[in-house]
């Protein structure tokens, strides 16, 4: 009776251990699938959650422009282009450490030079204090002709450099002695974007008497 049945006991045992073999896997499958759902979920949620912070970011700078400028009459535009027309005029002028006229220009020597020649305003001399000033924060992706961005170049997380955004991602500084002084450079380079940390609008500090020398 058991020499009868002997043959099928190897057949039950692989057709036992393929189910199992088979329930194993759908069980993986089904695991993974579920990882994979997940996964989407949370991704779905982190781009959600950006998207928000960057419109809360936005709408916190267009409120804090607003209240920045109040009932003054906001002159960014004109003297935006009177800024930098008179920068552009000044491409390839030397780079000088401690530089603060056409002799010669650091970086915020000649930012500080423009704002005061161009819009009537006295901005600190060094960059580690024009970071400091009190004017709204621009979010990268909002920046306007005249915004003041600020870099860390010195790899020490720290601002150490300074120029004025044109438009179309370039901006105008007083960069080395090495790469000619003042130059135009792009936002998107590399180095740039890496090394970039923030923008303030300095304009909307501007005072309401002050109109374009040119």
């Amino acid at each position: 009776m058991l020499n009868r049945f002997a043959p099928l006991v190897p057949l039950a045992l692989v057709t036992l251990l393929f189910g199992c073999a088979t329930h194993t896997q759908n069980v993986a499958e089904q695991q993974k699938t579920q990882q994979q759902s997940q996964a989407k979920f949370v991704a779905s949620q982190s781009s959600t959650a950006y998207q928000e912070a960057l419109y809360k970011e936005e709408q916190a700078t267009e409120k804090e422009l607003a209240n920045f400028a109040g009932s003054k009459p906001y002159q960014l535009p004109v003297l935006a282009d009177s800024i930098l027309e008179r920068g552009m005029s000044l491409i390839g002028t030397r780079y000088r450490f401690g530089g603060t006229s056409e002799a010669g220009f650091d970086c915020s020597g000649f930012i500080g030079y423009l704002f005061r020649e161009e819009a009537g305003m006295n901005l600190p001399r060094s960059t580690r204090e024009m970071i400091n000033v009190d004017a709204p924060l621009v979010a990268r992706n909002n920046l306007k002709p005249g915004d003041l961005l600020f870099f860390s170049t010195s790899g020490r997380g720290r601002v150490s450099h300074a120029g004025i955004y044109l438009g179309d991602n370039q901006f105008i500084h007083s960069s080395s002695r090495r790469s000619g002084g003042v130059r135009v450079d792009n936002l998107g380079d590399s180095y740039w974007s890496k090394t970039f940390i923030e923008a303030k609008r300095a304009l909307a500090m501007a005072p309401t008497t002050v109109t374009a020398s040119k």
